[in-house]
C-alpha cells in the first residue's frame, strides 16, 4: 500500500493540516469561493484584512494588470471589525479549515484592541498583523521600522493568547532586521511578503491609472524577490516563515519550501484561478509522493548552496 505523505506543519503554536494556504486580500471572505474550494484541503483561509472602523479604501481605478503581474490600490475597504465578528465570522468559523483573522490598525492601541476583541471570540485559529500594506498611510510605517513592527506584535502578544503572525512588507532595506524584530518580540511566525510599491502611468493623458498614483504590484513578477526574502528570513530567525508572492504552480510551492518557507499563501493566482489552491494541496502530495518523502518536512528548508557561495556567507 503506497504511503501518503504527510501535509501538517506546525509554526510555533499554530498547527495547520497543509502548508497552503490563501492570501488575505485574495478570497474575500471565503463564501465567494464556496464553489471552487474544498476548503478541508487547505492549512488556512485569512480572509480579507479587518479594520477597526469601516473604510471606504482609495478612489478607483483600484487594479490594474501589469506584465506577469497586479497592482492594486484597494486601500482596505471594509465593513469594520462589528460586522466581521457578526456577519462573516460565523460562516467562517464553521469551514473544515483554519481561519486566521488579518487585522490593520493604526495605532499600537488600536492593534491592542482589535486583538482583544477577537480574543473574546470563538473559533479563531490565530491573527495575522497586516503592517505592511502599501496602499494606506499609517499602518505601512508599522512594517518599516523593526523598532514599532516589535512594539505592534508585543502589544498585540499581551492582548491575546492566540498565535501571532506579523505580515511584513519588501519595501524595507533590510527585511531580516525587522522579522528579527517580530520574532524577539514573540511572534509565532512571519509571512513574507506583502506587495511592492508599483505605479503605472498612462502618458497620453500624463496621468496615472489607480485612482490612488501608486499600488502594490503582485504575482509572478514578484517571485523571486518573495523568495529571495523567504530564504533570507528563514536562515536568519529562529520562528517559521510563511511565504508569499507570485505562487501559482506545485514548482513555486516546492521552490518556497526548499528556501526554507514552513507554509505558503496563494494570492493574486485566486483571482484567475480560484480553485487553485486546492489543486496546490493535491499536487503537494502528488510531488511529496514521486520523491519518495514522508512529510513535507522533509522538504523544508533542504537548499543546498554552491561550496563557493557557502564559503562566501560563512
Amino acid at each position: 500500500m503506497t504511503r501518503v505523505p504527510r501535509l501538517a506543519v506546525v509554526l510555533n503554536r499554530l498547527q495547520l493540516a497543509s502548508p497552503i494556504l490563501v492570501a488575505s486580500g485574495t478570497f474575500g471572505y471565503a463564501r465567494e469561493m464556496a464553489d471552487f474550494t474544498d476548503f478541508s484541503s487547505l492549512g488556512a483561509v485569512i480572509p480579507k484584512t479587518v479594520t477597526a472602523r469601516p473604510r471606504i479604501g482609495n478612489p478607483p481605478p483600484r487594479t490594474v494588470e501589469t506584465a506577469s503581474g497586479l497592482l492594486n490600490a484597494i486601500g482596505l475597504d471594509n465593513d469594520g471589525l462589528a460586522v466581521f465578528i457578526t456577519e462573516h465570522l460565523p460562516y467562517l468559523v464553521e469551514l473544515p479549515t483554519a481561519i486566521i483573522a488579518n487585522i490593520a490598525g493604526h495605532s499600537l492601541e488600536e492593534f491592542q484592541q482589535m486583538a482583544e476583541t477577537l480574543d473574546a471570540t470563538q473559533g479563531l485559529s490565530g491573527l495575522e498583523l497586516n503592517i505592511s500594506c502599501p496602499n494606506v498611510s499609517g499602518g505601512i510605517d508599522f512594517g518599516t521600522n523593526p523598532t514599532m513592527a516589535g512594539q505592534v506584535v508585543e502589544r498585540v502578544r499581551q492582548a491575546t493568547s492566540l498565535p501571532v503572525i506579523a505580515k511584513l512588507t519588501p519595501n524595507v532595506t533590510d527585511i531580516v532586521a525587522v522579522a528579527q524584530a517580530v520574532a524577539d518580540a514573540g511572534a509565532d511566525a512571519v509571512s513574507l511578503v506583502n506587495t511592492f510599491h508599483g505605479m503605472v502611468i498612462d502618458w497620453r493623458r500624463r496621468r496615472p491609472v489607480l485612482g490612488n498614483t501608486t499600488g502594490g504590484l503582485s504575482g509572478p513578477a514578484i517571485k523571486p524577490l518573495a523568495l529571495c526574502a523567504t530564504w533570507k528570513v528563514a536562515n536568519a530567525v529562529e520562528i517559521p516563515v510563511i511565504g508569499i508572492g507570485g505562487i501559482a504552480t506545485i514548482d513555486d510551492v516546492m521552490e518556497f519550501l526548499v528556501a526554507g518557507a514552513t507554509a505558503v499563501q496563494i494570492g493574486t493566482a485566486s483571482f484567475y484561478d480560484p480553485g487553485l489552491a486546492s489543486r496546490l494541496v493535491s499536487d503537494l502530495q502528488t510531488c511529496l509522493r514521486d520523491l519518495g518523502l514522508d512529510s513535507v518536512g522533509d522538504v523544508i528548508g533542504t537548499l543546498e548552496l554552491p561550496e563557493s557561495s557557502a564559503a562566501a556567507r560563512s
